[in-house]
This record gives structure tokens, C-alpha cells and sequence, in this order.
């Protein structure tokens, strides 16, 4: 268990230093370009949102996140 929350944590990291870097991108572009496995794209998202440090919308079947 602590192992993956250790995870978990490190693509919450991977997604915030990509998002500071990138700006507003859409999830599945982000996920693709940081080639995280399984769906650690989607809890290190969730992380980060849990934390209130994202923000998400979504327009049709896109879903844009950015830093807040």
C-alpha cells in the first residue's frame, strides 16, 4: 500500500512540474507526453485536485486542467 501512494504522489509531482511548465493542456495530451502507466495519469490527477491545486473543465469530451 505505501508503495503505491509513494506512486501516486511521485505522478502527482510529475503532473504539477508539467502543468507549471506547460500551462493549460488537455488530460489526454498530458497524459501521453508524460507516458505515466496504468492510470497513474488519472490518481495523480486526482490527487492534485483533492489537494484543491487544479483546476479541471471540460468542453464536449475534452478535458483541459491547469495549475490554480
Amino acid at each position: 500500500m505505501e508503495e503505491l501512494m509513494e506512486q501516486i504522489g511521485t505522478s502527482a509531482g510529475e503532473i504539477y512540474n508539467y502543468l507549471n511548465t506547460n500551462g493549460t493542456t488537455t488530460f489526454s495530451k498530458m497524459k501521453k507526453e508524460l507516458d505515466l502507466k496504468g492510470n497513474f495519469a488519472d490518481l495523480g490527477l486526482g490527487w492534485l485536485a483533492r489537494e484543491d491545486k487544479v483546476s479541471i473543465s471540460k468542453k464536449g469530451t475534452s478535458v483541459s486542467v491547469s495549475l490554480k
